[in-house]
């Protein structure tokens, strides 16, 4: 008796727990979460965008040409131009054999990644060509792809979309399915906001009308400020010769948020590590009374003069920001910068009405098909039917709980695996009640023959449930979304119905047969 009630105490336990998870979804004033649905059930975004990962390869053959003049200034060495091409190869010419063996000792000593051609020879010009392996080429691609999926997923954490599905497809491919998004256009241009941050010298003493006519000088290239005016709406472009080299840049950001000057106009603060704040301690400190232009993604945002030095990494990036539009480039900052542009290939928006209609008729298949198990029972099985019944409700409730307590996302298919699993849970009741009746036939007493009855069925009970759970498993590990909602409500399904079967519905025969003394039993 003592580990009879010990067992039902542990019944009991479950039940409530189940409950306690799953009340959230009915009621605002529990602490829990609630089952999150999915994008067919609560509408939302599905896009599939494709990065431009060859642009991360131009811009690592743009960082190389930087870092080899750098070097061959360092060497003294000269040279007569150092450019990247359009097939993405660096481009070397080299005046004089001194120069060339120079040249070559810096590339052995610093650039061994690349391959280099044979120098050709143009009079007393060497004309190199540097080329990177086709298997870094391929490894930046992938790596841009990465780092432009982790970003993404940084940006939309933070937008607060919850059980987003983001993963790679293919090559240079990212499918992003965003349950519940109700503002589809912001949520579109934060996701492909480039997000490199950049702090350049503005170029004063070129003239800006000559730059703005095609003349820009060496180094240097036009920028534009969008400013938007506060009564008409209506919005111009003031332009700026800004010079190419980058002082100082985002990935030494550590913090971004949204501030309110004097105004209440909404601005972003943002914080530099240790290194940055030094780098841009000694760019303010050198550049007193020169313009400092805060450039995100090739725009000017502001342009101020440096008046002092300014000690502490601490920016702020103004630009007559509404309050969600700094909201998201803080986002955006924060989450750090796309390797590569992004671009939207394919593009559903599922309505929330869609949605809602999805869980009105999976509900309605959901009873309707529960309701004629539940009738096929009593008639059947007449009170042990309803035992079955009972567990069955039970096996429901605790399904709910658990995509509840697991954070699971319910989809539509996931309702037809719930579907499923009712009629399983069923089968494993039928081969129960059966075997009961051939022992009842062969002249046990109830209380004997339901015992006999369920050690009887539960090896066949749990072979055919641990085989589907294998197949679940497998669905979960290698399925898409829908194939995942359905894989997880077949397997918490499957979980559950062997509680219900072999565990609740012996338990409440035990309850009801143990004080009785009648040789009949309803079934």
């Amino acid at each position: 008796m003592k580990s009879f009630t010990l067992k039902r105490v542990c019944i009991l336990g479950i039940i409530i727990a189940a409950v306690v998870w799953l009340l959230p979804t009915f009621t605002n004033t529990w602490p829990h979460k609630k089952i999150n649905l999915g994008l067919d059930l609560q509408g939302g975004m599905h896009l599939v965008l494709e990065v431009q990962n060859i642009k991360a390869v131009e811009a690592e053959i743009e960082r190389n040409v930087h870092e080899l003049k750098k070097e061959l200034r360092k060497q003294e060495v000269q040279h007569l131009g150092i450019t990247r091409q359009k097939n993405n190869t660096i481009l070397a010419k080299i005046s004089g054999t001194q120069n060339k063996e120079g040249f070559q000792k810096i590339l052995t000593e610093e650039f061994g990644n690349f391959k280099v051609s044979s120098p050709a020879l143009n009079g007393e010009e060497y004309i190199f060509t540097l080329r990177l392996p086709d298997e870094e080429t391929d490894n930046i691609k992938k790596m841009a792809t990465e780092q432009a999926l982790e970003t993404i997923r940084n940006r939309i954490d933070e937008f607060g979309v919850s059980e987003p599905d983001i993963r790679i497809q293919g090559d240079n491919r990212i499918l992003l399915q965003l349950p519940g998004i109700s503002d589809p256009e912001r949520a579109k241009a934060l996701i492909g906001k480039t997000a490199q941050l950049t702090f350049q010298l503005v170029n004063e003493d070129a003239s800006l009308e000559s730059a703005v006519k095609g003349t820009v000088p060496v180094g240097s290239e036009v920028l534009y400020e969008t400013k938007t005016d506060p009564v008409s709406g209506s919005t111009s472009k003031i332009p700026y010769v800004i010079k190419k080299q980058i002082l100082l840049d985002g990935s030494l950001l550590t913090n971004a948020r949204v501030e309110f000057d004097q105004y209440q106009q909404a601005q972003v603060g943002i914080e530099f590590n240790r290194k940055g704040a030094r780098i841009f301690e000694r760019i303010t400190g050198a550049n007193i009374k020169k313009r400092l232009a805060i450039v995100l993604d090739k725009t000017v945002y502001s342009a101020p003069v440096i008046q002092d030095r300014i000690a502490g990494g601490k920016a702020r990036i103004t630009g007559r920001f509404t309050t969600e539009e700094a909201k998201d480039l803080a986002i955006a900052l924060r989450a750090g910068s796309l390797p590569a542009p992004v671009q939207i290939i394919e593009e559903r928006t599922v309505g929330p009405t869609l949605g809602a209609d999805s869980v009105r008729m999976g509900m309605i298949s959901m009873i309707v098909g529960g309701g004629l198990v539940i009738f096929f029972m009593i008639i059947f099985y007449k009170g042990s039917g309803l035992i079955a019944d009972l567990a069955l409700l039970v096996n429901i409730l605790l399904i709910g709980g658990g995509l509840a307590a697991f954070q699971a996302t319910l989809t539509l298919p996931g309702i037809a695996g719930i579907i499923l699993t009712i009629g399983m849970a069923v089968d494993a009741n039928v081969i129960i009640f059966e075997r009961i009746k051939e022992e009842l036939r062969a002249g046990k007493t109830p209380l004997a023959s339901v015992h006999a009855g369920f050690e009887r069925a539960t090896l066949t009970i749990l072979d055919a449930n641990v085989t589907t759970l294998i197949a679940a498993i497998v669905l979960f590990q290698f399925g898409s979304g829908p194939v995942k909602g359905f894989a997880v409500t077949l397997g918490l399904g499957i979980v559950a119905s062997l509680f219900t079967a072999l565990i609740l519905s012996k338990s409440i025969f035990d309850f009801m047969l143990q004080n009785r003394k009648s040789s009949t039993l309803s079934i």
